[in-house]
């Protein structure tokens, strides 16, 4: 699954770099200043006609104004850091299991068949409950306290692989906004720069200058935050799970006491 969403997330990166590389090709200026005119010369000829401009080409030219290089590594952490929150919110989900029916079913294998019943009804039971009960039915011959420390350490294994992939999600969250504001000063830096070439400051070079320079860094928070929002998302859907996992472990070891008393 997670091979397919990484799949998915390179697929879309190729096909916006080739939009970029064609949006280029139509006619735009070697010069990123000659860039921002002509996005410009496009919204005023819609704002001219009294048409709204429309969302895709508002982007695009906020995209060109803000400069393809470093636009373009932000939109890159937006596509692997949507792949990969996806990818979680999908394990997430298929690991979401019915316990109080798995107890259930698996105190009615128990009775009815023993031991083996119930380590056939968690193999065929998805999610992370039946993989820590199946452990615990291993090894219900060595006692209630072999059963219990293998549900804790087997509890934890779970748990990391449901934060498998937080980190790298993590990180495209920081770089984002710091990819923002390193295009930010770079931008500075070009607008002081056109500014000496001048020789004067001009209110009109100094504008066009920070606002093609803030572009970069409303791009990078926006790009966190929505990380952000995917992250603390799958942060809560895994304490849920682990609330879940917690609780349903410690009825299963009151079960397999009440079966080893029969």
């Amino acid at each position: 699954m997670k091979k397919l969403f990484m799949f998915l997330a390179v697929a879309g990166l190729l096909t916006f770099t080739a939009n970029i590389a064609s949006a280029q090709e139509e006619g735009a200026a070697p010069a990123a200043q000659e860039q921002v005119e002509e996005a410009e010369e496009v919204v005023d000829l819609f704002a001219g006609s009294g048409e709204e401009v429309p969302l895709h080409q508002a982007l695009k030219t906020k995209f060109i104004e803000g400069g393809a290089g470093f636009m373009s590594l932000i939109i890159i952490c937006l596509i692997i850091g949507m792949a990969l929150a996806i990818e979680r919110i999908l394990y997430l989900a298929f690991s979401k299991t019915n316990t109080t029916k798995l107890l259930e079913d698996v105190e009615a294998a128990l009775n009815k068949g023993g031991i083996e019943e119930a380590k056939k009804v968690c193999r065929e039971t998805r999610g992370p409950v039946a993989s820590i009960f199946y452990q615990g039915l291993l090894r219900a011959d060595q006692g209630i306290d072999v059963v219990e420390k293998t549900i804790v350490s087997y509890g934890g294994v779970q748990m990391s692989l449901m934060e498998n992939g937080l980190s790298w999600i993590g990180l495209f969250i920081s770089i984002a906004p710091s990819l923002g504001f390193l295009g930010t000063v770079i931008g500075m830096i070009q607008a002081f720069d056109a500014i000496q070439a001048a020789g004067d400051i001009s209110p009109n070079v100094v504008a066009g200058g920070m606002k093609v320079a803030l572009i970069t860094t409303v791009g990078g928070l926006i790009v966190a935050m929505i990380l952000q929002i995917f992250y603390n998302y799958i942060i809560a859907k895994i304490d849920a799970l682990s609330i879940d996992m917690e609780d349903s472990s410690i009825r299963f070891v009151d079960t397999m006491v009440k079966y080893n008393k029969k």
